[in-house]
């Protein structure tokens, strides 16, 4: 049984395949411990199955080393790339005791996070895309709030007024209703991952 004064992390998540397919060439990954929360998103390079292989490969990747740090994961999602059409990664990892988190993207993943005092955070993901080949990862560290939400989503989702969004309501249900009813109908993948840390 958890201990009352970690801070939990609540979650609300969204996918759909392009067209409906039966192939998602998004991918994610969450695993919640005492110590930490990880959410790991993939977007497979275009769409359809092997898109959805590489996305699948980060995935896997992402719960076998799920114990690392952020940049070894993200060097182990790289490599499990290679042969693949390649993924945009976006790896975050919250350190409920030290009430920090670290984030890394690398390609066309978008997150956010909005704080109670409404300060909003979007670190910049690096360009490009993963595939197995070196590529620099910046990796980036910072403290949050109680009560703080955040977003990673990936680019089959448009959103404009990303902070309006969060400040309409504290429910995460509510805010993730109003996500899915504003996103229009997409000739792409979607997924998003939505959660809210503390209260």
């Amino acid at each position: 049984m958890m201990n009352e004064s970690i801070p939990q992390v609540k979650v609300e998540t969204y996918q759909v395949s392009k067209n409906g397919s039966h192939y998602c060439g998004d991918s994610y990954f969450i695993a919640d411990t005492e110590d930490y929360f990880l959410c790991v998103v993939a977007d497979g390079l275009g769409s359809g199955e092997y898109a959805m292989y590489a996305a699948v490969a980060v995935k896997e990747a992402a719960e076998r080393f799920q114990n690392q740090e952020v940049e070894e994961i993200m060097s182990q999602c790289n490599n499990a790339l290679k042969s693949t059409r390649g993924a945009a990664v976006s790896v975050l990892k919250i350190y409920k005791k030290k009430l920090q988190f670290i984030y890394s993207g690398v390609g066309n993943i978008r997150f956010y996070l909005y704080s109670p005092d409404g300060n909003l955070t979007y670190p910049i993901p690096v360009n490009g895309f993963l595939s197995g080949k070196p590529q620099p990862f910046k990796t980036g560290t910072f403290s949050y709030q109680l009560g703080s939400h955040f977003l990673i989503h990936t680019d089959g989702i448009s959103i404009s007024g990303i902070k309006n969004i969060f400040s309409r309501s504290r429910s995460l249900s509510d805010i993730s209703s109003y996500m899915q009813m504003s996103i229009p109908p997409s000739n792409d993948d979607a997924t998003y991952v939505l959660g809210c840390v503390g209260h």
